[in-house]
């Protein structure tokens, strides 16, 4: 079976979507099959584990959503015969698809599409891409609370396949830094204690805002020593996150780190003292058992695919009352009973996510669509 698989819109792998690219490529197991990534030439390194089990060809094109959005139109599927794909996967299914598929597609789903496309101010925009969605072979949700949303959307619920995404345990584990002051990682030095966020910094879903609201409660209310870290690049108005970090009368304590490398994630999890995860736009929350797998606890919004990820192994609460969150915050840091089990409950669930898991499921969805194509192209005999 020879496998496309199109990086494009994968954000060169400074995303989630990136990360999951990355990941899923680097666990494709050694099975003859023939896995061939495809996009932007200047990610011809970004997306290789260096394993021999992929190759990788680029495109020529200009590297802007527009160039790629007419490639997708008008040159996939001459790209795809002429590359003799027995089936393609989309990994950023959400937001390109050609609009016919020569060659059957599998489109990959991470984002919760009702407000994915409700972010869109172009309606058309958004009509096409649940269109081609209905098109393509199968749907590869990455959360059940995904799945629901794409069968309100109409999507055919035989075609839609659940397979959460994996952590990397060989990076996301516990660490023994109770003797550190502070936590060096390049170009950054983060003073301890500290509560970590890390997602994009994008207003309002993310809700950052109400997070910083929140810990400047717990700061007047508890004087205790902790910082806000918030780790991530800058997306939609993230000029108003930024504003209010710096309006806060706890300013001084509150660190926007910019962009992560999602490598240098453990680190700065297993610092600090605890994950409070507020985003109400999460439809699968890696980073929330990213945390658990290294061994601090976690709060998060209980909204969206949190409470699927999470389960029992978290403090929940609403991500519109900073009063409500910062109650949380405090517990979770003051109450040493709580912490202890929250630490070693998400150890042990996380156990159950893998990246081999994930590509393992991801390559029988495939090779399903394939088999079927064979089924269907080959001659019956009498």
């Amino acid at each position: 079976m020879r496998v496309g698989i199109d990086t494009f819109n994968c954000d060169h792998g400074r995303s989630g979507i990136g990360s999951y690219l990355i990941s899923l490529v680097k666990n494709l197991p050694d099975d003859g099959n023939n896995y061939d990534l495809f996009g932007s030439e200047i990610d011809r390194y970004t997306y290789d584990p260096g394993t021999g089990k992929t190759s990788f060809t680029g495109i020529s094109i200009s590297d802007t959503l527009l160039a790629e959005r007419f490639w997708h139109l008008l040159s996939i599927n001459r790209f795809a015969a002429k590359q003799k794909y027995d089936v393609i996967l989309y990994p950023a299914g959400g937001r390109m698809l050609p609009r016919s598929f020569r060659v059957p597609g599998v489109a990959v789903i991470n984002d919760i599409p009702s407000r994915t496309y409700g972010a869109y101010e172009n309606s058309s925009l958004d009509s096409s891409i649940i269109r081609r969605l209905r098109r393509v072979t199968k749907v590869i949700a990455a959360s059940t609370f995904i799945c629901k949303d794409l069968l309100k959307l109409n999507i055919d619920p035989k075609k839609i396949v659940v397979i959460h995404n994996g952590i990397d345990h060989s990076l996301f584990y516990p660490r023994d830094r109770q003797d550190m002051d502070t936590v060096l990682i390049k170009p950054f030095s983060i003073k301890r204690p500290y509560i970590i966020y890390a997602s994009r910094i994008h207003y309002p879903g993310k809700k950052h805002v109400e997070l910083i609201r929140a810990f400047t409660i717990f700061k007047k209310k508890t004087g205790l020593p902790h910082r806000l870290v918030l780790a991530g690049s800058d997306g939609r108005n993230a000029e108003i996150v930024h504003r209010e970090a710096m309006t806060s009368p706890v300013s001084s304590d509150i660190f926007l780190t910019g962009y992560f490398p999602h490598q240098n994630l453990p680190e700065l999890y297993s610092c600090a003292d605890a994950c409070i995860f507020p985003s109400v736009t999460e439809g699968v929350g890696l980073p929330v058992i990213e945390a658990m797998a290294t061994g601090i606890p976690v709060a998060c919004a209980r909204a969206g695919a949190l409470p699927e990820i999470a389960g029992n192994n978290a403090l929940y609460f609403n991500a519109d009352e900073p009063e409500e969150i910062a109650s949380v915050m405090e517990t979770i840091l003051t109450d040493t009973a709580v912490r202890e089990k929250l630490i070693h409950d998400g150890l042990r669930w996380t156990k159950r996510f893998s990246w081999q898991k994930t590509a393992a499921g991801t390559v029988q969805v495939l090779a399903a669509v394939y088999q079927e194509k064979e089924r269907i192209e080959s001659p019956i005999s009498l």
